[in-house]
């Protein structure tokens, strides 16, 4: 109604507020008491009676009608001045009063009956259902998968600590792409991180094996055909090698392109995967190189590695480096903005540079653009 008086639509906004936000079915779940939805009535003032009284009859009809003789709402009236129409009174507010009226306004009878299936299935599992009733519009949503998740929960629970692979879960209905889709509301009624390796470890579980790629040289006495290995890194600590030096770097192909030092190796360190070289105990006293791209990713992952190894030198991550290959450049996506407190003076202020776009927005020079006779000159001499 163009006048802006409330309309049986407006009641129901009101309304539906509550179960947008969750708490009418966290009320009806836990079965608390039923707290009234009281909406005040934007109506004629007594002054507009007289102007248009079909239009107030109309409003009223419309307003009576749409409680559905107090199915939906019931109303409350109030006297007004003058003898226009004839009941003098107005009605000025709606209540909402109970759950079957609120159902009945909003139209959701079918979900609640849903919701009371989950918390038919949730029965007798605690933690799940204290997640359906914190959640229960996401719960709603996964309705017909709930007895799933529900036996997905009792046995990963039944399972901590117990070493073995999420691939021998075997829970009615449930396989290892179930667990893993639906691992964020799993993790939630377990009281672990959603994350995958958070999610493993933090149940005891065994994760896929952790790979470190490495390029010896002959000279470390490996078997003499093996020019690359790819070992788990908890049994590549345990390699009786002691490498002179060794050289990490970001980039596969770049690791794949550069010479081995003598009595030394080349190692992937995949990013910020580098921890796993970091905890190699045959590197402690290795003269070791970090190759990393010219970004502030590139310098947080060297300071991480540094972390482990303090001995570490970075190499072709300088000014010079990167300034010689302007025409390289690239933009940085997401830069890092950290405090890094590992890093060399020179590394710091270029990092610093870096941060603040001191050259240019987000630069980025990544190892594998660097011109390879700039690479040849360089590398040997570090």
């Amino acid at each position: 109604m163009s006048r802006g008086w409330t309309t049986p639509a407006d009641i129901a906004a009101k309304a539906r507020r509550r179960w947008d936000d969750g708490s009418l079915l966290r009320s009806h779940a836990t079965g608390g008491s039923f707290e009234a939805i009281e909406v005040p009535l934007r109506g004629p003032k007594a002054s507009e009676i007289g102007e248009d009284l079909g239009a107030v009859r109309d409003w009223i009809a419309n307003l009576d009608a749409g409680r559905r003789e107090d199915r939906r709402y019931s109303l409350q009236w109030q006297a007004v001045g003058g003898r226009h129409i004839g009941r003098n009174e107005l009605p000025a507010r709606a209540v909402v009063s109970s759950r079957a009226q609120a159902w009945a306004l909003l139209g959701v009878r079918v979900p609640v009956q849903r919701y009371d299936e989950i918390l038919a299935v949730v029965e007798g599992h605690p933690a799940v259902r204290s997640w359906v009733v914190d959640h229960p519009h996401r719960a709603l949503e996964l309705h017909d998968a709930m007895p799933e998740l529900v036996a997905a929960h009792v046995w990963l629970d039944s399972h901590r600590h117990s070493s073995r692979y999420l691939r021998e879960i075997s829970a009615p209905g449930v396989d290892t792409k179930f667990a893993e889709r639906h691992r964020a509301v799993l993790a939630a009624t377990l009281g672990v991180p959603s994350t995958a390796s958070g999610f493993l470890s933090a149940l005891g579980l065994r994760s896929k094996p952790e790979l470190v790629r490495i390029r010896p040289s002959s000279s470390l006495g490996l078997p003499a055909p093996l020019t690359e290995l790819a070992v788990r890194a908890t049994e590549l600590a345990d390699l009786a090698i002691e490498p002179r030096a060794a050289v990490v770097i970001e980039n596969e192909i770049t690791y794949l392109s550069v010479d081995v030092p003598t009595e030394g190796a080349v190692i992937w360190g995949k990013g910020f995967e580098v921890d796993k070289v970091g905890r190699l105990p045959w590197l402690s006293d290795a003269d070791l190189i970090y190759w990393g791209d010219v970004d502030t990713h590139g310098f947080a992952i060297l300071d991480r590695l540094r972390a482990w190894l303090p001995q570490t030198r970075s190499v072709l991550m300088d000014r010079d480096t990167l300034l010689v290959h302007r025409d390289r450049w690239v933009r940085e996506d997401r830069p890092a903005k950290s405090s890094l407190t590992r890093l060399t003076p020179d590394e710091h202020d270029l990092y610093v540079d870096l941060v603040g776009d001191a050259l240019g927005e987000r630069v980025r020079l990544e190892q594998e653009r660097i011109d390879w006779r700039w690479v040849q000159d360089k590398l040997p001499k570090a």
